[in-house]
């Protein structure tokens, strides 16, 4: 059946599409068919809705999930600052390296690749770091941010955000008349 449903990452969500036991587009992880599924079935409305929580299992849900959140972040600030310390290191030294080429007056009376032969440096510092670039550094220097912007966005529909450790900010009910 093509269009079968899936349950996905472990049970907590769903998606519809190619035959079950294939691995989520999005997660990553494996999926199982729901055998009890109808084909075209919405999924959402024929599950009962969750048990209402009481507040102190609201209030431990959201500590759990602060926790987690600031202890992921946490973990990539390390590599986070190695990944910028070569960047910096790797930007410099193709500035310095820049810097000799261009003052250099047999640069101008050879041809380009020749220049580029006669300054090694500039050239290697040069091809490692457009070779940094096309291996993602410029996301890797930010990841941290990146994960803090994203979450600001899927808790923006609960009235809430994160700063960019990872802590929560509860925002106030807006007014319903």
């Amino acid at each position: 059946m093509p269009n079968e449903v899936r349950r996905c990452c472990g049970g907590r969500g769903t998606a519809e599409g190619a035959q079950g036991g294939s691995r989520s587009r999005l997660s990553g992880l494996r999926c199982e068919r729901l055998p009890d599924a109808e084909e075209g079935a919405a999924v959402r409305g024929d599950r009962p809705p969750p048990p209402a929580m009481n507040s102190l299992e609201q209030a431990e849900d959201l500590k759990a999930f602060e926790r987690r959140l600031t202890e992921y972040i946490a973990c990539l600030q390390p590599a986070t600052g190695r990944w910028r310390m070569i960047l910096i290191v790797v930007s410099v030294c193709t500035a310095t390296g820049a810097w000799n080429w261009l003052i250099d007056p047999e640069t101008q009376k050879v041809s380009f690749f020749t220049s580029l032969w006669n300054h090694p440096f500039f050239t290697i510092s040069c091809i490692t770091l457009i070779g940094l670039f096309f291996a993602g550094i410029h996301k890797r220097v930010v990841a941290p941010s990146i994960i803090a912007a994203r979450c600001r966005t899927v808790l923006a529909e609960y009235n809430m955000s994160c700063d960019d450790t990872g802590k929560l900010i509860l925002k106030p009910r807006p007014h319903v008349q």
